[in-house]
């Protein structure tokens, strides 16, 4: 495991990227992604799929990565998809264990897509101290998935 990899996308959370973007641009660069791009790219991403509260950011940020290294660019490669939803599914599954949920609205209870909710994520520092926890475990999840195929 790269632990410094993990500890670069808390630190790259913390400091103002969504989720979404702190996993992805701290993996896509092994792939030679720029990191400028790979931040536009995950971008709609964060909170829940564009502030939504649905999926976790830090989640889809790592399925991208999954994607860019097992996917494929070729027409009917049913072998690469498959692969890439099983280890997709793998991820998630995994989330889902530690955290309960893979939904940004039950991980924070609270729903971040409302003035209301987003406010009281705020007030309670839930985007300082549950979602840094949240970009941790989709990185620990993420490496392990990696370094095992």
């Amino acid at each position: 495991m790269d632990s410094n990899k993990v500890e670069l996308a808390i630190k790259r959370f913390n400091s103002g990227y969504s989720c979404a973007q702190a996993v992805f641009s701290t993996y896509s660069k092994d792939f030679g992604l720029p990191f400028d791009v790979a931040c536009k790219l995950s971008s709609a991403l964060g909170g829940g799929i564009g502030g939504q509260a649905y999926t976790c950011g830090a989640l889809n940020g790592a399925a991208l990565i999954i994607g860019l290294k097992f996917g494929s660019s070729k027409q009917g490669d049913k072998e690469s998809k498959e692969k890439v939803y099983n280890l997709v599914r793998k991820l998630f599954n995994r989330f889902n264990e530690i955290h309960k949920s893979t939904q940004c609205k039950e991980l924070l209870n609270c729903d971040i897509s409302t003035a209301e909710g987003f406010l009281q994520a705020h007030n309670l520092s839930f985007f300082k101290t549950k979602c840094p926890e949240f970009v941790y475990s989709a990185s620990i999840i993420l490496e392990d998935i990696l370094n095992s195929v």
